[in-house]
């Protein structure tokens, strides 16, 4: 079936119909060209700008995602996270094609080693849609292949000569495009390394494709734990009754499913939309867990937002929802710096009897310090490096960035 076979089944079919629950009908029903959606959207007409970002960076969308947009446009929130945009081709200088150095922290090729007790493993370069803000835009859709069992091998030596590494991350591409039996040849190795502890599955297979998650993956899950998912909803109008059902479906498998949003402009850069979004998740038991300022990729200019704005709506979301609801801010640092959590300043001053703090309404409000008197035994510290040595006197001398 070409693609201009598969525009014309979805035009005869209704927008209930594009959400039909068969993950390979999904997969195969891909739309990859900008000129099949003006079969669906007769009067939206790609410009040549956003033919080149098709040709730049890869474009596929699901019958079912492409049901909850209204239209492929940049004012459409489903729209301007699913359609190429013009203002891809806007590179800043400050942009980079791999933003966090992922490959410089590969010490095997696929595995990303940037903080001691977790790594990153690759799977895959595919996902059911190419997000335009994917900070892996430099290969996702580009090399899909999957992990070969050589790799899946190195990766596995790798581990078990890295006794420090207690957490591994599947990642991709996205990991729930692999088979359920290809998927469990990974789970399986890694879990048999005796110092691993959990594993986490970084998917947003619930938001784009949610008939992906089976029963029978599930059970198989379910064999592996500790197993935890962290998906990635984004809008309100992502929490629809399917993806609550691949949710929940996954939580009475026994995985806790945590949620990583990306603060984007136009997209969910307003409190009202984010407080929306979260109390939606909490519903259906998804906790919020982190909202990222937006990666320094190429091509998403048009997404990034000040970190002042995720400053703003933090503030507005504390005393709202309850702690709960809440995700952490964070920046991730480019270069490999690593996360750090950004949060409005609520302690405006300092001294040894007390501390000046403020309320979310703006109150202020003394708080009376302990006379500290240090203990007369305390227990040893592991040296865990950087500012926390330096503060426990474990490390005095100063930090020199390199």
């Amino acid at each position: 079936m070409n693609l201009s076979k598969r525009a014309r089944l979805l035009q005869s079919l209704t927008r209930e119909e594009w959400q039909r629950d068969d993950w390979h009908w999904q997969m195969s029903h891909r739309l990859t060209s900008l000129q099949d959606l003006r079969v669906l959207w007769p009067e939206w007409r790609p410009s040549p700008e956003q033919e080149a970002v098709a040709q730049r960076y890869p474009f596929a969308v699901t019958p079912y995602y492409l049901s909850l947009m209204q239209n492929p446009s940049a004012l459409d929130p489903i729209g301007r996270m699913g359609i190429p945009q013009a203002s891809e081709l806007q590179d800043a200088p400050v942009l980079f094609r791999d933003p966090l150095a992922e490959e410089t922290h590969s010490p095997v090729p696929g595995l990303v080693h940037r903080y001691p007790d977790r790594v990153v493993l690759l799977l895959n370069g595919l996902c059911p849609v190419y997000c335009r803000h994917c900070t892996r835009k430099r290969f996702v859709g580009i090399d899909v292949a999957a992990a070969s069992r050589q790799q899946i091998e190195q990766w596995v030596e790798y581990l078990r000569a890295t006794p420090a590494v207690k957490d591994v991350i599947l990642s991709g591409g996205d990991p729930l495009t692999l088979s359920d039996a290809r998927l469990e040849e990974v789970l399986s190795a890694v879990s048999a390394v005796e110092s691993v502890e959990i594993v986490r599955i970084g998917t947003r297979i619930p938001v784009l494709m949610p008939m992906r998650v089976t029963t029978k993956l599930c059970e198989m899950l379910s064999k592996h734990h500790p197993v935890w998912v962290v998906t990635h909803f984004n809008h309100p109008a992502e929490v629809t009754p399917i993806a609550t059902r691949a949710c929940q479906r996954l939580l009475q498998a026994g995985c806790p499913v945590n949620n990583q949003a990306v603060l984007l402009r136009g997209v969910n850069d307003h409190p009202d939309i984010l407080e929306d979004l979260l109390r939606h998740l909490m519903r259906i038991r998804v906790r919020p867990y982190y909202l990222h300022q937006c990666d320094l990729i190429q091509g998403i200019e048009h997404l990034r937002t000040p970190i002042s704005r995720g400053i703003e709506i933090m503030e507005a979301l504390r005393g709202r929802l309850g702690g709960l609801a809440i995700p952490q801010y964070v920046v991730d640092l480019p270069q490999g710096g690593g996360k750090v959590p950004i949060l409005p300043n609520y302690i405006l001053s300092m001294s040894p009897t007390q501390t000046i703090l403020r309320n979310f309404e703006g109150r202020i409000v003394a708080y009376p310090e302990p006379t500290y008197i240090p203990d007369s035994y305390e227990r040893p510290r592991r040296p865990r490096g950087g500012l926390s040595d330096q503060l426990a006197n474990l490390n005095p001398e100063p930090l020199i960035p390199k």
